[in-house]
């Protein structure tokens, strides 16, 4: 009986909790005239960073290298334009607070910073407008709906439509570099934004483009033992897959562990979307590979990439696991052979990230919650960092595991 189950200790939830509404609330103040979002710190010459303002900027080589930080700005907060594609996580860290805490403060930031993300609606110059548009727009919608947001989401996912192509029934990624037409695993998580803008809608080609996606991706982005690569390069002619690489990972065979997270996040949101058993069987098939993986630390908080080469002295990635215990959460709460062991999963690695090693100290770390995060080793960029996007899935993760407390003491 509920009487006879031995209690829970939930503390690490109200101290995460509590961490994270501060740390908010002081980056919002310190931030609130540039009107800029927070990413993560500066550590020294990011060449990821470097390649991102050429491409998207229009920068000259020069001017890229003087846009790196100088030495003052080491260790400082570094922010970004409402064009990047992590600007949404900001945002939605925001409102996520604000639903598990009801404080109206954190709502009145949550709007300010959302409504920041407006332009992005005519943006079609990158397919992650999921990542910004549906973590800001798709939490207010949620929480505080009105006409206006449900017309930026909708028209955010006419402009990642348009990156479709019929020929290989997938999103275009990355416009840059030698590929011919790249799919990344990254690519499943912006395609919450198209199922939103079906039930908004009622337009069904937006679950269609959806479904393509997750389909072709299953099919030549997954191996057989459940890990799948980053990158997929298709031929414009016919169609065919012309290479499969890990562009972040440590090697094209290798596991990335971000590059993991997002593809079981997003076969986790498309079988909710959709129904269809196939999307959670692999996602369970892939949840399999990182637990049994001879490299699964302890602590659950993976290495950066599963095949690292210095493991266990290598970097840890906290944004991968606050991604896959999110996930986790939603897996334990539908139809699966033993729910009570993802959910275990889900609270070692929450447990884990909310400890003194993971979760930083008010007033330190950028005002970010989480340290030990890792962008992308093999371009130098963002290594052993707090990222915003680490914070936005673990309260996530926070919201999704008080939901289904709240529904077992209800259930009692």
């Amino acid at each position: 009986s509920c009487q006879t189950q031995p209690k829970e200790d939930y503390s690490w939830i109200k101290k995460g909790l509590d961490a994270a509404s501060a740390q908010l609330q002081l980056t919002a103040e310190e931030i609130s005239s540039t009107n800029m979002l927070p990413r993560s710190i500066r550590t020294g010459y990011d060449m990821n960073f470097l390649c991102r303002q050429l491409e998207r900027d229009s920068l000259t080589f020069k001017d890229s290298l003087r846009a790196q930080p100088t030495a003052d700005q080491l260790g400082k907060r570094r922010l970004c334009s409402v064009y990047d594609w992590t600007s949404g996580f900001y945002p939605g860290s925001l409102w996520y607070a604000y639903e598990l805490t009801g404080n109206d403060t954190l709502k009145t930031w949550a709007i300010q910073y959302t409504n920041l993300l407006n332009p992005v609606r005519y943006y079609t110059g990158t397919h992650d407008l999921g990542f910004m548009v549906n973590c800001s727009y798709g939490n207010a919608e949620r929480l505080a709906p009105n006409d206006t947001i449900a017309a930026v989401m909708k028209e955010t996912a006419d402009n990642l439509c348009g990156r479709f192509n019929d020929s290989i029934a997938a999103i275009r990624s990355w416009d840059f570099g030698t590929w011919n037409f790249p799919v990344i695993i990254d690519n499943m998580m912006n395609l919450e934004l198209l199922f939103a803008a079906t039930r908004l809608s009622g337009d069904s080609t937006f679950y269609k483009v959806a479904v393509s996606h997750v389909d072709r991706t299953m099919k030549e982005q997954y191996r057989p033992d459940g890990s799948c690569y980053h990158v997929v390069d298709y031929s414009m002619k016919d169609g065919s897959v012309r290479n499969r690489h890990t562009a972040q990972g440590y090697a094209h065979e290798s596991a990335w562990s971000r590059g993991q997270a997002w593809g079981i996040y997003g076969l986790t949101l498309c079988y909710r979307e959709t129904g269809d058993r196939k999307y959670l069987d692999q996602a369970l098939k892939a949840v399999r590979f990182m637990f049994n993986h001879k490299n699964t630390p302890e602590d659950l908080v993976f290495y950066w990439d599963m095949d690292a080469p210095n493991i266990p002295n290598d970097y840890r990635d906290a944004s991968a696991a606050a991604c896959i215990a999110s996930a986790l959460y939603e897996i334990s709460t539908v139809d699966v052979p033993e729910p009570q062991t993802y959910k275990a999963y889900a609270d070692r690695i929450m447990e884990s990230l909310a400890s003194p090693t993971y979760r930083a100290e008010l007033g330190t770390n950028g005002n970010f919650l989480l340290m030990h995060c890792v962008g992308s080793i093999p371009h130098n960029g963002e290594i052993d960092v707090p990222l915003n996007y680490a914070d936005y899935y673990f309260l996530e993760a926070l919201k999704r595991k008080r939901d289904i407390e709240q529904k077992g003491s209800k259930g009692c």
